[in-house]
């Protein structure tokens, strides 16, 4: 689904996953930190070989600098000398060789695309190429001056996905009262609802995000009035219909709804699309094991965010000066131990369980966080379809440490609303009994709903444990992952350290468990 390169957190043990598609990691030399390459980049050394200058980069030039110890990389049309990064790049020498010497911009967007590379290699600046700057995403592509003419109108064709899709093209409106502002989108989608739609207002400038399914539809204006600061957002599921209704500061006849910015009214792919943060306030923090606790978020009055089971976001910080991102995946604040209500997330707050690194930068800084203070947090992300789980008799979720969070609204959701499962099963890998998380409500869980079983497993129990030890393997899955019966469709969802979820998959496959069967979240 996503590979999450370790740039803001450099703990190898680091157990918060998202999901599949990543590569492994490579182990990093002492001293070579993202610590220490902040340090690096502050320290005044020349990096680029320049001796302060930025030059232009013609494409024969770049080719040149095409080895280890001379390596140019062109991003967006900014070349880059990283040969200083080689030995603090976390994804290794070879993964940066890829791109030695060349355009390495889809290949930083399979893979970092959520990375601040400006920030990062900053002080890495050769110059911009002196060819034609490489073509900027597809959302930026029409003038200005065109989209004020489609303020109010449908797409433009050129925008469009081809011919055949100009019915299934998201459009919008917008009209007022004396008090109120709503802008409609027409989403001409069936089965609509408030996780696919995302909608921000900040500082006068709505941003209204549709998401069908790889594609995203964007409303976004600099609003010709203030608005105060809360929002409503009603969603006709069965026409498709999107109501975005802002109250006025002031009541005054608007003119016009407002200046489009350069990304209003495009359907693009979700992956063409620049991630977008939002601040949330630091609500509450409580401890769930001796390196594991639970932040509340709480999102702005002026959004509406709502993220899907099986998906991420990134939490950003400013830490030694240098920006830095990390992906983790909302938890429930509990999990469903009475059905009759399931636990309360309004969308009003995200739930973050979150082990604590002693060296790691990143969430020693949340760590540190007060109660009150802000970190921005993005749009979701992930391919993880419900789909998956509504088709399966059988759920198998294989966990460790705190591959566990993806789980949590695994488990919710299967419980909950799905009910053509016959059998959910979590096996759960951890170090010691201290180190299980929600243990006792996972054993409440098991006792209250008799489709799930929950099993404990420890590779470094005390003599006193009666559980199941040791790592994971295929004797000990061919043991817990067993179909109800042969003709039963399975899911196997994996999630926890790179090696655990390699071994893993690859047991499973040996077991004779098919790649279809096998969802991983992976770093």
């Amino acid at each position: 689904m996503l590979n999450v390169p370790p740039h803001a957190f450099p703990a190898p043990s680091s157990q918060q996953r998202v999901a599949a598609g990543g590569r492994a990691k490579v182990p990093l030399k002492p001293g070579r930190s993202l610590m220490d390459w902040i340090r690096l980049t502050k320290s005044g050394k020349d990096l680029t070989g320049l001796k302060g200058r930025v030059i232009e980069v013609t494409e024969d030039e770049l080719a040149k600098h095409n080895k280890k110890e001379d390596c140019w990389i062109c991003i967006r049309g900014f070349v880059y000398n990283v040969t200083p990064y080689m030995e603090y790049h976390p994804g290794g020498e070879d993964e940066l060789m890829k791109a030695a010497g060349a355009d390495g911009t889809d290949l930083f967007d399979q893979v970092h695309r959520w990375v601040n590379y400006e920030s990062m290699l900053k002080e890495c600046l050769v110059g911009r190429m002196a060819v034609k700057p490489i073509a900027a995403p597809k959302e930026f592509s029409s003038p200005l001056s065109e989209e004020k003419k489609q303020l109010n109108g449908m797409l433009p064709e050129k925008k469009v996905l081809g011919a055949s899709a100009k019915d299934l093209t998201p459009s919008y409106d917008w009209f007022q009262t004396d008090s109120l502002i709503t802008v409609v989108i027409y989403t001409k989608q069936k089965d609509m609802n408030a996780e696919l739609v995302i909608v921000d207002c900040q500082d006068k400038q709505l941003r209204g995000e549709i998401i069908v399914d790889d594609y995203s539809y964007l409303v976004q204006v600099d609003l010709d009035r203030a608005v105060q600061e809360d929002i409503t957002v009603n969603i006709v599921e069965k026409v498709g219909k999107v109501e975005i209704i802002l109250k006025k500061k002031d009541n005054i006849h608007w003119k016009m709804l407002g200046q489009p910015l350069e990304s209003h009214n495009t359907f693009i792919k979700r992956t063409d699309r620049g991630l977008f943060y939002r601040k949330c306030k630091l609500v509450s923090k409580t401890e769930v094991t001796h390196d594991t606790k639970l932040l509340c978020l709480m999102l702005p009055k002026s959004t509406h965010l709502h993220v899907p089971t099986g998906q991420h976001v990134y939490l950003k910080q400013i830490v030694a000066g240098t920006e830095v991102v990390k992906p983790y995946t909302p938890v429930l604040p509990f999990l469903p131990l009475d059905f009759k209500e399931t636990p309360h997330h309004d969308g009003a707050h995200i739930y973050l369980m979150i082990k604590i690194y002693s060296c790691g930068l990143f969430t020693q800084a949340l760590d540190h966080l007060q109660i009150g203070d802000y970190i921005s947090v993005s749009n979701p992300e992930g391919n993880f379809k419900k789909s998956q789980i509504q088709t399966s008799e059988d759920l198998f979720l294989l966990a460790a440490g705190t591959g566990f969070t993806p789980m949590v609204k695994l488990l919710n959701f299967a419980l909950t609303e799905v009910n053509c499962l016959r059998t959910v099963k979590l096996i759960f890998f951890n170090k010691t009994e201290d180190d299980i998380l929600w243990r006792n409500q996972l054993e409440q869980l098991a006792l209250k709903d008799e489709r799930f079983e929950v099993q404990f497993v420890l590779s470094e129990p005390t003599k006193d444990w009666v559980g199941k030890q040791g790592k994971i393997s295929s004797s000990l899955l061919s043991e817990f992952v067993k179909r109800s019966r042969k003709d039963f469709k399975v899911l196997i969802c994996i999630c926890g350290p790179t090696p655990f979820t390699e071994q893993g998959v690859q047991c499973l496959k040996d077991l004779g468990y098919s790649q279809e069967e096998i969802h991983a979240f992976t770093a």
